[in-house]
């Protein structure tokens, strides 16, 4: 989906603060919040392209966290 996310405004808040600016991005991932569960995502084209590889990447990670 493109346009807002139900938590895009702290997407917003999570970038600025953050300091990402023309290049890269923010994504904000929910589990049972306020606004039930959900994703915002704020990225540059480059970025947007390769999320799929990225989180795919951040999986990995998380698995071998997991494993131990």
């Amino acid at each position: 989906m493109i346009g807002p996310g139900k938590y895009d405004d702290l997407c917003t808040y999570v970038r600025e603060q953050s300091g990402v600016t023309d290049k890269g991005g923010t994504i904000v991932i929910v589990i049972g919040g306020n606004k039930g569960s959900g994703f915002s995502v704020q990225a540059d084209y480059q970025t947007t392209f390769h999320l799929a590889d990225i989180l795919e990447d951040i999986v990995k990670q998380l698995r071998a966290d997991v494993a131990g």
